[in-house]
């Protein structure tokens, strides 16, 4: 059953109490062929984001939704990974005047403001790993962005998808709970929703492969994405493609493509 979308002439009971949540993890996949260059990996990655980094990528989110930041945690872990997490409010000052907020189209990159949001939080946890003897190390992000009120946070997926690049995103958005108008009418979602797909540019979903599986009838929605093209350069840390012998350079692409295939699919793939 289509339930339709709040606009700004329906007046509401009180607040919308509507809550967002917006999770997703990202993957990058390398390969290094001796343990120092697996270290390297590692120790670069973690380097490159690090929780200063996060926490400037975490603003710009904030920016792009049209945020007050209450509070920054912030912490770099050892031997690796960081975590920050940012309390935001709505800025009030923004509060009117948005009808496009809500609608089912990507969101901008960091030099734009278009929306608004109430009560919320956004956390990011880095998990950089290694296989221990096969030469294939992991850094995963996992990003979560809540928000309650009027805005979804799906606006802030195009500018994330943009600044991670990542090889595999695995992505949920659901809608939880319900607001209601003056007649006392509940409405558990306030906005059209038919794929988190259409909320990332043409772009970039051209350079995935994507597939969707979601639960209209519960506001929960899925996607998974899976970078198309394979170049083993850009794979590679510490080596190059042409230092490698042929036999070699098949081996590792196999390798690669399976840790690919398994995280994407979520099964163990015998080898």
């Amino acid at each position: 059953m289509e339930i339709k979308p709040i606009n700004k002439k329906l007046k509401l009971y009180g607040f919308n109490n509507l809550t967002k949540t917006l999770s997703f993890n990202l993957y990058d996949i390398c390969y290094a062929i001796s343990p120092e260059h697996s270290r390297e990996y590692i120790e670069y990655v973690d380097e490159e984001y690090n929780a200063e980094r996060l926490t400037k990528i975490l603003t710009d989110v904030s920016k792009i939704i049209g945020a007050n930041i209450l509070n920054i945690a912030k912490q770099d872990y050892d031997p690796q990974g960081a975590s920050v997490t940012i309390l935001i409010s709505e800025d009030e000052s923004r509060a009117e005047g948005r009808s496009d907020s809500n609608r089912e189209s990507p969101g901008p990159l960091p030099e734009a403001v278009v929306a608004h949001l109430d009560k919320s939080h956004i956390t990011v946890h880095t998990y950089p790993e290694s296989h221990p003897d096969k030469g294939v190390s992991t850094f995963r992000a996992d990003i979560d962005i809540s928000t309650c009120g009027h805005i979804s946070p799906l606006k802030a997926l195009n500018y994330l998808i943009h600044i991670f690049g990542p090889d595999i995103a695995i992505i949920d958005y659901r809608v939880r709970g319900f607001t209601r108008d003056l007649d006392g009418k509940k409405y558990f979602i306030d906005h059209k929703i038919n794929s988190i797909q259409n909320y990332i540019a043409s772009k970039t979903r051209n350079l995935y492969q994507m597939i969707d599986v979601n639960v209209y009838q519960d506001n929960i929605f899925h996607t998974k994405m899976l970078l198309k093209e394979f170049d083993l350069d850009n794979y590679l840390f510490g080596t190059a493609k042409q230092d490698l012998k042929t036999r070699k350079k098949y081996k590792i692409k196999q390798q690669i493509k399976k840790e690919m295939m398994e995280i994407y699919t979520g099964k163990n793939i015998p080898d």
